[in-house]
């Protein structure tokens, strides 16, 4: 019984770590739907994703050998220019990557060009894209975060006899992170809101998640380009640049209120 449940605790606080750059999606997707739908949509986005993790996990458990093992028609080699083996795993996570990079891309080319910043302004109260657009591109990246948490949960709980034990103590990790990212999501959209600055370091965090989902597509898929093999970004790295990025936004945030007073003193003599 305390091994269970310091298993559960391990697979609370993985889901957690593992969930950051999830939440953070979720809280700059959600401000393209109407403002009167946002908290609803981030509500309903959430819970949905819940019941569709436990359904991947059943999936997952039951067949995880054949999203592992690589397609023969997906499997091919160019000499010493390219070789690749994708399975199902792979092209999920390189699908994903993809889709954020790009969504990362076009939404801060709209912040820096003129015509973005118009539709920016008047797209505040109506929103961008309708409630259940939102939801659904909520619930799709969900699913692809889940992939590699849901991996790495049944790796810790392998040793566990009992798979129905395993997958109830899988089960409700999932469900109490999903609660704990259901309580930060609010905050975390509230925050941006109340910081629009910090949309632009949210959407460079979100751009570095995409690399780092297509470098690990990568590597699941084997992918070696001119006999060099793609290495994932870890999570350690991962972390490191964004504490980076972090940093950087703060003093340099500091350093443009002290230039800004300056400016105000030398108007004023």
């Amino acid at each position: 019984m305390l091994e269970n449940i310091f298993t559960l605790l391990m697979l609370v606080m993985l889901q957690a770590v593992l969930g950051f750059d999830n939440l953070l999606y979720i809280s700059l997707e959600s401000k393209k739907a109407p403002v009167v739908d946002q908290k609803k949509v981030r509500k309903n986005g959430i819970l949905i994703a819940i019941i569709l993790r436990i359904v991947l996990l059943f999936l997952l458990v039951s067949i995880i050998d054949y999203f592992q093992e690589p397609f023969s028609f997906l499997t091919a080699k160019v000499e010493d220019i390219v070789s690749f083996a994708f399975n199902g795993h792979s092209i999920i996570v390189l699908l994903g990557g993809g889709f954020i990079i790009y969504t990362a891309i076009k939404e801060i080319w709209h912040m820096i060009s003129t015509k973005g910043l118009e539709v920016s302004e008047m797209a505040i109260d109506k929103g961008s894209k309708s409630s259940k657009a939102v939801i659904f591109s909520i619930v799709l990246m969900n699913l692809v975060f889940s992939f590699d948490s849901i991996l790495a949960a049944i790796g810790l709980t392998s040793e566990i006899e009992n798979t129905t034990t395993a997958f109830i103590i899988m089960a409700i990790a999932i469900v109490i992170s999903g609660l704990l990212m259901l309580f930060m999501a609010d905050k975390i959209s509230v925050f941006l809101s109340k910081n629009r600055m910090y949309e632009v370091l949210g959407l460079f965090i979100l751009f570095i998640v995409g690399i780092m989902l297509v470098t690990e597509g990568g590597h699941l898929a084997h992918l070696k380009l001119f006999g060099n093999e793609i290495v994932p970004m870890s999570k350690t790295t991962f972390y490191f640049v964004l504490a980076i990025l972090i940093i950087v936004d703060v003093v340099q945030g500091s350093y443009q209120k002290k230039l800004l007073k300056q400016k105000q003193l030398l108007e004023k003599k």
